[in-house]
């Protein structure tokens, strides 16, 4: 089947008004069509794996090159596609508004605003300035038709800042701003997972889980999470097989990296289009 932009989002907002979803994060389209063949519900881009996957560092990439790239999952995958939109690409809250009308273009059926500045000694937008910005998402949003989920993010625990008491201050904030959906990663205890569901609550909350952990998708779920997505954990995931095949060459000259690489066949059987 192929749904319209309007139907995917209608899909992604049912999905955070009961029960948990898993929302994986592929890099490429390969990687997207390949969730997408699990069964999973809804996809997120991970600006980790995009800017590893052409050579640069996280953060590095500029908006056009993210706005492609939304462009591109959004049609790899007849899935809705959540916007890890980084820090909405401008300072101020007048070009937050602009970069959210440009990704809501693009088709996505969410996307997420962070509150981190980038400068390692100011680390979070004071929380003024920070509503403001999630206003203006908001706003453009809104402008846009409304249907598009707008994701508050609250960086503290991603920055070294990992105050719960400020980070449950600022998702609150971002909640009433006009935030759908509220999110701060780098919590990993119950407890703090407990205390920012019932802080927001009824909003949904995003969890990221991006290492090993001993919670199940059902422990989650029964702490109140609406929706898990996984960053740029399953792009380091296929990073880590990879270099550690080429380490194996390069260092020890030997092959037996390949050991438990994907079968070509099975590839070019899920991938192959009709007619190729």
């Amino acid at each position: 089947m192929t749904r319209t932009v309007a139907e995917k989002r209608a899909l992604f907002r049912a999905l955070h008004e009961q029960g948990c979803f898993v929302l994986p994060n592929p890099w490429d389209a390969g990687s997207a069509r390949y969730l997408q063949g699990l069964g999973f519900k809804a996809l997120a881009t991970t600006s980790s794996g995009l800017a590893w996957s052409l050579g640069h560092a996280d953060g590095a990439l500029p908006r056009d090159v993210i706005l492609a790239h939304l462009r591109e999952m959004v049609a790899a995958a007849d899935l809705p596609v959540n916007a890890d939109f980084e820090s909405g690409f401008a300072p101020d809250a007048q070009g937050v508004a602009e970069s959210v009308r440009l990704a809501v273009e693009t088709g996505v059926a969410g996307l997420s605003i962070e509150d981190s500045t980038g400068l390692a000694a100011n680390p979070l937008y004071e929380i003024d300035v920070a509503v403001a910005r999630l206003r203006a998402a908001r706003a453009a949003i809104d402008k846009a038709g409304g249907d598009t989920l707008l994701v508050g993010r609250a960086e503290n625990f991603f920055v070294g800042r990992p105050d719960l008491e400020d980070t449950i201050a600022r998702l609150k904030a971002y909640a009433q701003a006009g935030a759908d959906c509220l999110y701060a990663p780098g919590i990993r205890t119950r407890g703090q997972i407990a205390a920012v569901v019932a802080a927001v609550a009824p909003k949904p909350v995003n969890l990221l889980v991006g290492a090993a952990s001993e919670l199940t998708l059902q422990d989650i779920a029964d702490l109140g999470v609406r929706r898990v997505s996984v960053g740029g954990a399953l792009a380091r995931s296929a990073w880590g097989g990879f270099m550690r095949a080429a380490r194996s060459i390069a260092e020890q000259g030997r092959f037996d990296g390949f050991a438990g690489a994907a079968a070509g066949d099975e590839l070019n059987a899920f991938f192959r289009m009709p007619g190729e």
